[in-house]
């Protein structure tokens, strides 16, 4: 990897609680690597004993219990790997101040302690993002995979490394979505980025089956134009050739 490649580490950790101020500590950690936008198919992932119970609404939302727990490894024996993963990269974090707040804890408990994560990481909350984008809407993961079309019904319990695959996909459709990565690396491999001229053969085109979009998904066509129009401050290429 080049110097000028970006790297991000998509991450989400489960906890036994919602405060490290109570003593409450991490029980999961999730990440995906993405170099330039492109997810790579690397990731961290691991659980951890937190030498101490799992309050019943943690159970309930991630469904980790003290007996699954009881033979993983302590954060201090895998903070090396964690940060040897991490280090060097920007986090995208869903509710940011929530993760770190509590790697920060787990890395000040060690002895000795060991410097907060912004000290190998850069920092970016998607929850942040999406209210500045959407105010006063939802931002909730589920409702970003809602507004964004992508399926998460395999999600019935929270996890850091599943949560962490899908807020990399909300990611990527927050910042510009996946078309123009996908344009771009046509482009690149024709190394031409004049038009193609494309032909189809005649016979396969008469078989060609034409499905409409439903009201639901125009509506929601509309719905993602009208956000880009807004990011934008104009009007969307679609739109004005539609009028042309």
């Amino acid at each position: 990897m080049s110097k000028e490649d970006k790297r991000q580490i998509v991450l989400d950790t489960e906890t036994t609680g919602i405060d490290p101020r109570q003593g409450h500590r991490i029980v999961e950690i999730g990440c995906v690597e993405m170099i330039n936008r492109r997810l790579t198919g690397r990731h961290y992932h691991q659980y951890i004993c937190p030498d101490r119970r799992v309050d019943p609404e943690a159970v309930a939302v991630h469904g980790i219990t003290d007996e699954f727990l009881m033979d993983k490894p302590r954060f201090g024996e895998i903070v090396d790997a964690f940060i040897d993963f991490v280090d060097g990269a920007e986090l995208v974090i869903h509710n940011a101040p929530f993760d770190v707040g509590f790697l920060d804890a787990e890395l000040s408990w060690l002895r000795p302690a060991r410097p907060a994560i912004t000290t190998h990481c850069g920092v970016l909350d998607t929850l942040k993002m999406a209210r500045d984008m959407f105010p006063g809407q939802r931002a909730s993961l589920d409702a970003l995979c809602k507004r964004y079309a992508i399926d998460n019904s395999h999600r019935t319990l929270h996890g850091a490394l599943l949560d962490s695959e899908i807020l990399a996909d909300v990611y990527l459709y927050m910042t510009g979505g996946q078309t123009d990565l996908m344009l771009a690396e046509e482009l690149e491999k024709s190394g031409d980025n004049e038009q193609q001229a494309i032909s189809i053969d005649p016979e396969l085109a008469a078989k060609l089956v034409v499905q409409r979009a439903d009201a639901q998904e125009i509506a929601a066509h509309e719905e993602y134009l009208n956000m880009v129009d807004d990011q934008s401050g104009g009007e969307t290429r679609w739109r004005i050739l539609q009028q042309s």
